[in-house]
C-alpha cells in the first residue's frame, strides 16, 4: 500500500509513519509548511502528486481551549480543511481515514457506540464533528472516520508524560488530578495498526481507543505506579480546574461494528509506553 500521512510530524503521525514503514508499506508524509489543508487547490494537487492508495488525515486544530475562543479559525482547519482532504482523496481514488475525537459526544451517557447521537458541548468537538460530516458528504463511498480519545505517545506533549514529570519533582509530594471525567487512554503505538486496518474496511464510522476506561486521576495513579514515582495523586473536580472549554464527563468509546479492530486494555499499553520511555 502507498500511504499518505497528512500531519506526519505530530505525535500520532510520527508513530504512524514508523509503523507503516516497518510493515513494508510505502509511506509519504505531508505537514506544514508544505501543505495547508485550508487551501483546497494546493491540497488536491499535493495529494494527487503523492498518488496514494490510502490517505490518513491527522492534521487538525487540537487546542481544545483555544478553539473555544477561536472557533471560526478552528472550524476552518477541522471542518473546511477536512472537506478539502476528502475531496483530494476522492479525486485521487484513495481510501480516506480521518481521525476524529470522543469530544463529539456530550458526555452525559456512555459508553458511546459509533452510531449514537452526537452533541458536542465545546467548540473543538463541534469543529471536529463538522469535519466528519463534510468528509462524508464529499466522499461517502471512501471516508472512514476513526474516533479516538485521550492520546499519549513518545513524540509530543501528553498527559502521561506531563504527570510523570510533575510527580518526579522532589519538591512536590502530591498532584491534584481531575477524577470526575471518564475516558479511554490510548497509546499512539496501539492506534497506528488499528488505523491501517480501518483503511481496509468499508466506509463508515469506527471507534478506536484503548480498551476499558478510567479517570484522569486513575491514569495518573497507574502511571506513577508503573514509573515508580513516589507522589500522591489527590482526586479533584472539573469545577476546581476551571478552563475555557467544558469537557464531557463520560466519553468512553465502545466498538460495536463487527470486524472492527479492538485495542488492548489501556493498562497494558501504558505499561509498554512507560517501559519504552525509561
Amino acid at each position: 500500500m502507498r500511504a499518505l500521512v497528512i500531519g506526519h510530524r505530530g505525535m500520532l503521525g510520527t508513530d504512524l509513519m514508523a509503523h507503516l514503514e516497518a510493515a513494508g508499506h510505502d509511506a509519504v508524509g505531508l505537514d506544514l509548511p508544505d501543505i495547508d489543508i485550508t487551501d483546497r487547490r494546493r491540497t488536491i494537487r499535493m495529494v494527487s502528486e503523492a498518488a496514494p492508495d490510502a490517505v490518513f488525515h491527522l492534521a487538525a486544530w487540537t487546542d481544545v481551549d483555544g478553539a473555544e475562543e477561536h472557533e471560526e479559525q478552528a472550524l476552518l482547519v477541522n471542518g473546511e480543511g477536512t472537506r478539502n482532504v476528502a475531496i483530494a482523496a476522492r479525486e485521487a481514488g484513495a481510501a480516506l481515514v480521518a481521525v476524529s475525537t470522543d469530544y463529539v459526544f456530550p458526555g452525559t451517557g456512555g459508553p458511546y457506540a459509533e452510531d449514537d447521537a452526537t452533541d458536542p458541548i465545546q467548540a473543538y468537538g463541534r469543529t471536529k464533528l463538522a469535519g466528519e460530516r463534510l468528509a462524508e458528504l464529499e466522499y461517502p463511498e471512501g471516508t472512514r472516520v476513526a474516533r479516538t480519545a485521550w492520546l499519549y505517545g513518545a513524540h509530543g506533549r501528553n498527559f502521561v508524560d506531563t504527570m510523570i514529570g510533575l510527580g518526579s519533582d522532589p519538591a512536590r509530594d502530591h498532584v491534584d488530578v481531575v477524577a470526575d471525567q471518564v475516558g479511554c487512554p490510548t497509546w499512539t503505538k496501539d492506534l497506528c495498526p488499528a488505523l491501517v486496518e480501518i483503511a481496509g474496511l468499508p466506509a463508515g464510522t469506527y471507534h478506536a481507543a484503548g480498551g476499558g476506561s478510567t479517570t484522569w486521576a486513575g491514569l495518573a495513579r497507574e502511571a506513577f505506579r508503573l514509573a515508580q514515582v513516589d507522589c500522591e495523586v489527590r482526586d479533584t473536580t472539573t469545577a476546581a480546574f476551571a478552563r475555557p472549554a467544558p469537557r464531557p464527563a463520560v466519553s468512553v468509546l465502545e466498538v460495536t461494528h463487527e470486524g472492527a479492530p479492538r485495542l488492548r486494555a489501556w493498562e497494558d499499553a501504558l505499561a509498554d509506553h512507560i517501559r519504552e520511555r525509561s
